[in-house]
């Protein structure tokens, strides 16, 4: 029978469930880093001849040491979510590395298995018409893992956060105090609201046919799963803003906190992480004129980074006040 802590009132047992979910999480990360440190190592497995992962060795080993750091955090992750000690840990030691996990997991989880549908009823991959940069069983293992982790650590997240902060989520959105939507709030929504709008107007561009600002190489190898990303991107963009603001100017009385709550930590999520990781990985050197990212390209990611930022500072200060 599980017991509760003095302390927090928090189980200090976990239910076998969910260390279930906790091994399903960790299982779901060794293909990739069984990948990650075999290419570190030197080998090719997965990497066909003339990948562009082959022309600069010391640069990708550095980016596949970060990348088993990153999924080696979702170890962490999921020990910290079923342990008794996790539950001792600040706040923000865990809503952040969360946060950045949500956001890089969530577009695949929703971006993959959309993209597979679309390439099943006839449509195309950039894979396909590119040169060739993985083997395609690589991204089937590697997004599977992807997605059962999200999954497995999205409930995980949920029922911790239901059992230690579940009443910073209760009621309607109408029934939130005045000063936990402050004038604070209500700035940082509208301004993360408005400079999502540039990127996600370019987003639109690129999943209705335009190629303003993106590289000769990428206007060329465009394909169905392309602009099935860009409408994900969208949809994400979307979903941020609508969330924040349903919060911050309590646009649905009636609505039940959780969901514009959910909508705005989800969004702002894949806004600022997934902008931020573009960012980076345009700002990796490349050989080839022809895919070399353009200023505009770059402000977009930019845009998109500091909007997600933004988005989710206002989501914060409304649980600290509410919770103060």
């Amino acid at each position: 029978m599980t017991t509760t802590s003095a302390d927090t009132g928090l189980p200090r047992r976990i239910h076998p469930g969910r260390a279930a979910l906790a091994a399903v999480a960790i299982a779901a990360c060794v293909p990739y880093l069984g990948l990650k440190i075999s290419w570190i190592a030197g080998s090719h497995v997965g990497i066909p001849d003339g990948s562009a992962l082959l022309d600069h060795r010391v640069v990708m080993a550095v980016a596949n040491s970060v990348t088993v750091l990153m999924d080696g955090a979702v170890v962490v992750l999921a020990l910290l979510l079923t342990r008794p000690w996790g539950l001792r840990v600040r706040a923000w030691l865990l809503a952040v590395p969360m946060w950045a996990a949500t956001g890089l997991l969530a577009p695949i989880m929703v971006g993959f298995p959309l993209q597979q549908i679309g390439v099943a009823f006839g449509g195309t991959r950039t894979q396909d018409s590119a040169e060739p940069f993985l083997r395609d069983w690589v991204f089937a293992v590697v997004y599977g893992g992807f997605i059962l982790q999200g999954l497995t650590l999205g409930t995980l997240f949920v029922l911790y956060a239901k059992d230690r902060w579940g009443h910073l989520w209760r009621g309607r959105v109408w029934d939130l105090p005045t000063g936990a939507t402050g004038a604070f709030m209500r700035r940082t929504a509208v301004a993360g609201s408005l400079l999502a709008l540039f990127p996600a107007v370019m987003h639109v561009l690129w999943a209705t046919g335009s190629t303003v600002a993106l590289s000769a190489d990428s206007a060329a190898q465009r394909a169905t799963d392309f602009y099935l990303q860009e409408a994900t991107r969208i949809g994400f963009a979307a979903v941020a803003v609508a969330g924040v603001l349903l919060l911050a100017f309590r646009l649905r009385p009636t609505l039940s906190v959780k969901s514009p709550l959910a909508m705005a930590w989800v969004g702002s999520s894949a806004l600022g992480t997934w902008g931020g990781w573009l960012l980076l990985a345009s700002l990796m050197p490349d050989s080839d004129e022809g895919k070399s990212p353009s200023a505009l390209l770059m402000l977009t990611y930019i845009g998109e980074m500091i909007a997600g930022l933004l988005l989710a500072c206002a989501v914060a200060s409304l649980l600290r006040r509410r919770g103060a």
